[in-house]
């Protein structure tokens, strides 16, 4: 990467993998924000402005669909890329993609994560 660090929001409820793929980004070269939930993503996504969202889809509080729905219908913060992680079954990626209200994410990751594949897109999506 080259010229200014990218930032990119990492929203799980899980400790151990908010820890991995901040760890891994940051290796590449990112700067990077944790949430626990939707509610916390929220507030450092309008603290941060970050140029990138990983999110889990599945979180206590504000879930990860419920956030993305919100990021997606702001003016201010609907360009933000996103790319989804999680365990749910690869019908989830389908069932997202076909919503009407909402465009689909950026790009879908299921877990357990792929370090290339989030690499690769993490650097697609931060260009």
């Amino acid at each position: 990467m080259t010229g200014e660090k990218k930032t990119v929001l990492v929203v799980d409820d899980e400790p151990d993998t908010l820890v991995y793929i901040s760890s891994l980004l940051e290796d590449s070269g990112y700067v990077t924000v944790t949430a626990k939930d939707g509610e916390d993503a929220l507030n450092k996504v309008k603290a941060s402005k970050p140029d990138l969202i990983t999110l889990d889809v599945t979180m206590p509080e504000k879930s990860g669909v419920r956030f993305y729905r919100d990021m997606r219908e702001s003016s201010e913060f609907k360009d933000i890329p996103i790319i989804m992680i999680t365990g749910v079954s690869k019908d989830f990626e389908k069932f997202i993609s076909t919503r009407r209200q909402v465009p689909p994410p950026n790009g879908y990751l299921p877990k357990p994560i792929d370090r290339a594949a989030l690499l690769n897109l993490a650097a697609e999506l931060t260009k």
